[in-house]
């Protein structure tokens, strides 16, 4: 390629892919056939495109197009965090609870999802052993629940319990089940939360698992990351969420044999 074609096409190159960047970072989302035809070049272009991209860690592909990579470096403030999308965190709760049986033991995290599975937790002999400060206000006493609360250092900007004293408490349980909520979940960054004590609470959650380890998370948490890793995605079971920004990101978690569950998806 003589020198004036090759900056051509650097230059090209260069403006395409500045282009596929604002439309990810403007829609959250990307499709290959799509932008094939915006930018009149074919697929396999495109592809190699996203795979630069991310590379430069700039989006992240999913199948047949990409995400946009969203970072959350500060927890947002529980009381804050709340009462947003309250409606689909119940619903996605009360789907989780759902998959708790009989004789289960069960882990389940702090968090603002998680907040809502307490009440809808209805089968027989369950023991519930969680780091969410706020679960006492949702049991009752009807529900025959064994809750036992792995208290430590507690984090009012969470409503958690987290540190040394949580983790040996959770070290002393082998549970069938566990539930957790995420600050982001991405396949490529995985399980990730802006702060590193609870991380270390929630995989020690899992590594004591012997059964399935269940993420709840609404869309905003899709592709979110934060900036430290829990476990990788393939260590999770079941993810679920009210929908999906982008639909083939769904066959990206199910080709790493992890169920996915919608609650309203579009």
């Amino acid at each position: 390629m003589k020198e004036i074609d090759k900056n051509k096409h650097l230059q090209s190159q260069e403006a395409r892919q500045k282009r596929i960047i604002e439309l990810v970072q403007r829609d959250g989302h990307v499709r290959v056939p799509e932008l094939s035809k915006l930018l009149n070049v074919a697929e396999i272009t495109i592809r190699r495109d996203l795979a630069i991209l991310e590379n430069k860690s700039r989006l992240e592909r999913t199948h047949g197009g990409a995400i946009s990579i969203r970072r959350i470096h500060e927890e947002v403030n529980y009381n804050s965090r709340s009462d947003l999308e309250l409606e689909n965190k119940d619903l996605i709760a009360k789907v989780a609870a759902n998959l708790i049986e009989d004789g289960d033991t069960v882990f389940i995290n702090g968090g603002s999802t998680t907040f809502h599975i307490f009440r809808y937790i209805n089968k027989k002999n369950v023991k519930v052993v969680t780091t969410n400060a706020g679960c006492m206000s949702q049991v009752n006493e009807n529900q025959g629940l064994e809750l036992t609360v792995a208290g430590g250092l507690y984090t009012p900007g969470s409503n958690t319990f987290s540190g040394g004293f949580t983790n040996d408490i959770l070290n002393q349980v082998n549970a069938t089940k566990a539930i957790l909520g995420v600050h982001g979940i991405s396949c490529h960054y995985g399980l990730t939360t802006p702060r590193q004590h609870a991380a270390e609470s929630t995989k020690i959650m899992i590594d004591r698992t012997r059964g399935d380890v269940i993420v709840i998370a609404d869309h905003r948490k899709i592709g979110l990351v934060s900036d430290y890793v829990t476990v990788p995605v393939n260590r999770i079971t079941t993810l679920i969420t009210d929908w999906f920004p982008d639909i083939g990101y769904i066959k990206d978690f199910e080709d790493l044999g992890i169920k996915v569950i919608q609650t309203r998806p579009r």
